[in-house]
């Protein structure tokens, strides 16, 4: 029996990945991305490529053969690793694609939000204003130089925000309790707690993965801290900011204004009050997308499926104590 590997939906230009996979599998899109779809669509796959679908441990237990799941990107939240290890089964992801990429566009909407450069491209499109020399007081920025950058995370992605803020003269610190004090001064950054982060603060960037202790970490409690002229930008992932809150705090003018790429729900629903306020910035998940990223992304989700294929480990495991686990026949 030819070995099988399952896409579980669709990218663009997945034809790219596909024929490289041809070469060593049988490949197909799964159906439906539902749980109970997967627990049929599974059951003589070898190896899944998942973007943002669940892989519960129930699909797990309804693929005897599968021996590895990869990740189209960084993070895991949508799959269950703690289950996929238990049964030897191989979690990879996709980790250093898009550094660079993600610090770029959060770069892009922290002057979005600093320079009202969409409230301004409106008020052109629009014809709204009076007298043309003489500039609305909403659509007045701010400069960056001297202004305090305070980065939740500092990982790959926060570590280049970090570098590109200092070539805006910003002053940066960062909130990371895993994160050794020597790097943090190699790029010039302090290290703060959360509290003394959001209270001095012009902008806040979040570059932490979603898990147990991330969900939920930015609410009312959190927002109700922050300068009343502060902006918080989140690339991360979505469920990182409670939205309630945060429409509680931009309708308030608790902060200033904030710009998200991720939703507690994506997509997120059209009725999204978030939709209504004019100091956001809202984007569709697009931080990673650029014509380079794809491609790199695409050719290392090909490169780790093959590997597991070939019965060898991926290069970017994710659940590293599977090695000493043994691995399904």
């Amino acid at each position: 029996m030819g070995k099988k590997v399952l896409i579980t939906e669709l990218t663009p230009f997945i034809e790219e990945e596909w024929k490289t996979l041809e070469k060593y599998a049988t490949v197909r899109l799964a159906k439906g991305v539902t749980e109970d779809d997967l627990l049929t669509e599974v059951k003589e796959v070898d190896v899944i490529l998942v973007v943002y679908t669940k892989i519960t441990k129930r699909i797990m237990e309804s693929a005897p053969r599968l021996k590895g799941i990869v990740r189209y990107g960084i993070g895991v939240d949508n799959v269950d690793v703690r289950a996929a290890t238990e049964m030897g089964i191989y979690v990879a992801n996709v980790p250093d694609y898009c550094i660079r990429t993600v610090a770029e566009y959060t770069f892009a909407l922290l002057l979005a939000l600093a320079r009202k450069i969409i409230l301004a491209d409106r008020t052109v499109k629009s014809a709204s204003w009076k007298i043309w020399t003489q500039q609305p007081a909403e659509l007045m920025g701010v400069d960056l130089e001297g202004k305090v950058l305070g980065l939740i995370g500092m990982g790959n992605i926060g570590s280049a925000v970090a570098i590109r803020a200092k070539a805006f003269g910003m002053k940066v610190i960062a909130y990371d309790p895993y994160l050794e004090k020597d790097k943090a001064e190699l790029l010039g950054v302090e290290l703060v707690d959360l509290d003394a982060l959001l209270k001095n603060s012009d902008f806040v960037t979040i570059h932490v993965p979603l898990t147990s202790e991330t969900q939920g970490m930015i609410g009312e409690q959190e927002l109700r801290k922050m300068k009343n002229t502060a902006y918080l930008i989140n690339t991360s992932r979505g469920p990182i900011v409670k939205e309630d809150a945060l429409y509680e705090a931009l309708k308030n003018k608790w902060i200033a204004g904030a710009a998200l790429d991720v939703y507690e729900k994506e997509p997120p629903e059209r009725d999204n009050p978030l939709f209504k306020l004019d100091n956001t910035v809202l984007t569709p998940h697009i931080a990673w997308y650029t014509e380079e990223a794809l491609k790199r992304l695409k050719r290392s989700v090909a490169e780790e499926a093959i590997r597991i294929l070939n019965g060898m480990p991926p290069k970017n495991l994710v659940n590293k104590d599977v090695l000493f686990l043994s691995k399904r026949a």
